[in-house]
């Protein structure tokens, strides 16, 4: 995201140098459409090169960082982002949950989980959407449920 509005940034600042050499000065005594819109198209355009130019060293960067969310507490590094679900990883149900039979709100009703309720990441994800296990009228339930309803076991309100 940074880097996206980076690129637009520089983009609108070379529009502008690029604006003032080489355009007529009576276009930028009062704002009008024109000048917008020279504005808007410059820095879109420049932006969108920049972005086209440089994309692959910038995401590999970002693949390059490593993966903090397994470390124990005592390394004294934060997780960046997220920390995604471990297969095996317990999590608590926040509020009464719907139990999907494949990720998202479309899918069908397997079972509504209670709060409080302990359930087990299998570590396959889509999105927010987690596939877990759990307990649910005295049977064993897999399905998929929204990550934003839990909570780490070890994790108090």
């Amino acid at each position: 995201m940074a880097y996206t509005l980076g690129a637009f940034a520089i983009g609108l600042a070379v529009t502008l140098v690029l604006a003032a050499f080489l355009t007529p000065a009576r276009w930028w005594r009062r704002p009008t459409l024109r000048a917008l819109a020279l504005l808007a198209a410059g820095s879109w355009t420049i932006g969108s090169a920049l972005l086209s130019l440089a994309p692959a060293p910038a995401l590999a960067a970002m693949r390059a960082l490593p993966d903090t969310a397994d470390m124990p507490a005592s390394a004294g590094i934060a997780p960046i982002g997220p920390v995604r679900p471990m297969a095996g990883r317990s999590f608590h149900v926040f509020e009464h949950l719907n139990l999907r039979a494949a990720s998202g709100t479309g899918a069908r009703r397997v079972a509504i989980v209670p709060p409080g309720a302990l359930v087990t990441a299998s570590g396959a994800r889509d999105g927010d959407w987690w596939q877990v296990s759990v307990q649910v009228g005295g049977r064993q339930v897999t399905g998929w449920v929204s990550s934003l309803w839990l909570r780490r076991a070890e994790e108090t309100k």
